[in-house]
C-alpha cells in the first residue's frame, strides 16, 4: 500500500518552472474564452455581443434552452449543473427571463421576457455534434478533441465530419490545424456561394490513396496534394495535372441565372483587388438569383483571412443579411480577433494592478516600506538557501513547500 502511495505522489509532482509554465497557461486560456471580462457586471444592459463567453443552467432550465454571462455563472448559479458553452455570437444574456420561471437574476433583475434574436442549439443541453453525445463523454476511454463550425457554432468529433474514408482533417505533424474556420457539412449548403470564389481560398482535406512502389504485393500511403473537383476543395499551393482539377487561380463555376446556364471565370487576383472597394461586386453576378448546384453537401475546410477575400458589394452584401451570415464579413466575428482582445484587455488589467500596488507601496509610510522590502528580501534569501543544493530540473513537492515556510516562521520567532 505504501508503495502505491508514493507512485501517485510522484506522478504529481512537478518541477516548479514547470507549474509556473502551467499556472500562465491556464490563466491565459482562461482570459481569452472569457474575452477579458471579468465576470463583475451582467452583460445585459450592452444588448447582443457580437461575442462573449456563454453558460447554460441545466439545474434552472431543465426543459428550457438558455444562456448567460460569465457574471451571473458566478453571481447566480454558483453550486448548479452549469454547462460551459465557449463563446457564442450575438448574443443577449437570458439569466432570471421568463426561460427560468420563478428564478431572478440577482445582478440585473430587470430582464425582457425572451431575447427574440438569441440562437440556440443542443449545446444549451450540453450535447454536440452529429452524435448528440456530452462533452467530456463518459462513455469514452478517453476525451477526444472536438472542432466548432464558424457558422452554426455546434462542435464536432473527427471522425463525424461526413469526410471519406481516405481524408483527414488538414493539421500539421503536431496536431495544428492547417485552416481558419470549417463549415460542417449540414451548413455547406447555405455557403454553396463560396464555390463562385478562387478555390484556393479552400484547404484540402489530407488525402491518402495506396499506390504501389515498384515492388510487387507491396504497397505505401502518399499524402494527395489535390482533390477532384466536384469536392470544391483543392490545395493549389502546386500544380494539379488531374483533369478533374481547374488550373491554378482560375475556374470555371456553373451557376444560372433567370433559368439561364452561365459560366464564369474568376481570377484570385481581380478577387483581391476588388473585395475592398465595395462599390462593384467582384462575382459580377446577384447571389440572391444565381446559386451554384452542389451535388452533395461536404464539411468545408478554409484557409487563414479568407474572409478578407469575400465580396463586400452592396448586393452581395444583401445575400449575406438574408440568409443571416453578415457576420461573415465582421472582423470582430472571428474567435482569433476576440482571443486578440481578451487578451489584451488582461495585459491592460495587469498593469493597472501593478500600477495600483505601486502607488500603494509609494503611498506607505518610510518604516512600512522597510519591513516589507526587508520581508521580500528575507523569502528570497530562505528561497535560494533552500534550493542552493537541489538540482534545478528536480520535481518539488508539496513537502517542499511546506518545510521552506516553516523554516520561515522558525526564523522569525529566534528573531523576535
Amino acid at each position: 500500500m505504501d508503495d502505491v502511495f508514493e507512485d501517485d505522489r510522484e506522478k504529481q509532482t512537478c518541477t516548479l518552472n514547470e507549474y509556473l509554465d502551467d499556472v500562465e497557461e491556464r490563466e491565459l486560456e482562461a482570459e481569452m474564452v472569457l474575452g477579458g471580462d471579468d465576470g463583475d457586471e451582467c452583460t445585459y444592459s450592452n444588448g447582443y455581443l457580437k461575442r462573449q463567453a456563454i453558460f447554460s443552467c441545466l439545474t434552472c432550465t431543465p426543459e428550457e434552452f438558455a444562456g448567460f454571462c460569465t457574471a451571473c455563472s458566478l453571481s447566480c448559479h454558483e453550486g448548479h449543473e452549469v454547462v460551459e458553452l465557449w463563446t457564442k455570437r450575438n448574443f443577449r444574456c437570458d439569466c432570471g427571463n421568463s426561460k427560468f420561471g420563478n428564478f431572478i437574476c440577482k445582478l440585473q433583475p430587470g430582464k425582457d421576457i425572451e431575447n427574440v434574436k438569441n440562437a440556440y442549439n443542443h449545446n444549451f443541453k450540453g450535447t454536440y455534434c452529429t452524435c448528440d453525445r456530452p462533452y467530456p463523454d463518459p462513455a469514452a476511454e478517453e476525451d477526444e478533441e472536438m472542432v466548432q463550425c464558424c457558422i452554426c457554432e455546434d462542435w464536432f468529433h473527427r471522425e463525424h465530419l461526413g469526410l471519406d474514408s481516405t481524408e483527414k482533417i488538414p493539421v500539421d505533424d503536431e496536431g495544428e490545424p492547417l485552416y481558419e474556420d470549417l463549415i460542417c457539412s449540414g451548413c455547406s449548403k447555405a455557403c454553396s456561394f463560396l464555390a463562385f470564389y478562387p478555390q484556393n481560398i479552400f484547404v484540402a482535406p489530407k488525402k491518402h490513396e495506396a499506390v504501389t512502389n515498384g515492388e510487387k504485393g507491396k504497397g505505401v500511403l502518399v499524402e494527395a496534394s489535390c482533390i477532384s473537383a466536384d469536392k470544391i476543395s483543392c490545395d493549389n499551393s502546386k500544380s494539379c495535372d488531374n483533369g478533374d482539377i481547374k488550373p491554378d487561380n482560375i475556374y470555371d463555376i456553373e451557376g444560372s441565372v433567370a433559368g439561364e446556364k452561365t459560366d464564369k471565370k474568376l481570377s484570385l487576383n481581380k478577387c483581391i483587388q476588388d473585395s475592398s472597394s465595395g462599390t462593384t461586386c467582384q462575382l459580377g453576378l446577384d447571389l440572391r438569383e444565381a446559386l451554384p448546384t452542389m451535388e452533395r453537401n461536404k464539411t468545408v475546410f478554409l484557409r487563414n483571412n479568407w474572409r478578407d477575400s469575400l465580396c463586400r458589394c452592396e448586393k452581395c452584401y444583401a445575400f449575406y443579411e438574408q440568409n443571416h451570415i453578415s457576420f461573415l464579413v465582421d472582423k470582430d466575428d472571428t474567435i482569433a480577433e476576440y482571443e486578440k482582445r481578451g487578451k489584451q484587455r488582461r495585459d491592460e488589467r495587469l498593469q493597472k494592478q501593478e500600477g495600483a500596488t505601486l502607488n500603494m507601496f509609494n503611498n506607505l509610510g518610510h518604516i512600512q516600506k522597510v519591513e516589507i522590502m526587508s520581508g521580500i528580501a528575507e523569502m528570497k534569501n530562505e528561497m535560494e538557501n533552500f534550493f542552493a543544493n537541489r538540482d534545478a530540473s528536480e520535481a518539488v513537492t508539496s513537502d517542499d513547500i511546506y518545510q521552506l515556510f516553516d523554516n520561515l516562521k522558525k526564523k522569525r520567532r529566534r528573531e523576535m
